[in-house]
């Protein structure tokens, strides 16, 4: 698991109320958000897909520029924007339980794996 932390410069669009986001650290990096909200969930989104994708090229990313060296201009505003990367590829694992409960799993028509998925995010904490 990879975490990445940029800045990202929200500029208003006095139109109609939606944000363009640009990271200067990542060229070509952009989106919009319909409002504010909308904004910084698309901007998360775009540099997730973006950290995990150049990952996956075996790509580097460029240092990310520090908060109060990037420049706005009238109607923008910059915030950090946080992105986590996680290796969802599937592994193999062995399990043992007892063979009533995995009747009891065949009977409801649960998926094993998906159970012990939850089952595990749960304990772990993870959404």
């Amino acid at each position: 698991m990879n975490e990445y932390i940029y800045p990202a410069v929200f500029h208003l669009n006095e139109d109609d109320g939606s944000y363009t986001i640009t990271f200067p650290d990542l060229p070509s990096c952009i989106t919009e958000g319909k409002d504010l909200s909308n904004a910084l969930y698309m901007a998360q989104d775009l540099l997730t897909q973006w950290s995990s994708y150049c990952e996956s090229e075996g790509e580097t990313l460029p240092p990310a520029s520090r908060l109060e060296d990037v420049a706005c201009e009238a109607g923008e505003f910059v915030n950090l924007v946080r992105a986590v990367v996680r290796d969802d590829r599937a592994v193999r694992r062995t399990v043992s339980l007892p063979k009533w409960l995995d009747d009891q799993v065949s009977a409801a028509g649960l998926s094993l794996s998906r159970v012990l998925q939850d089952a595990l995010k749960d304990r772990l904490h993870i959404s």
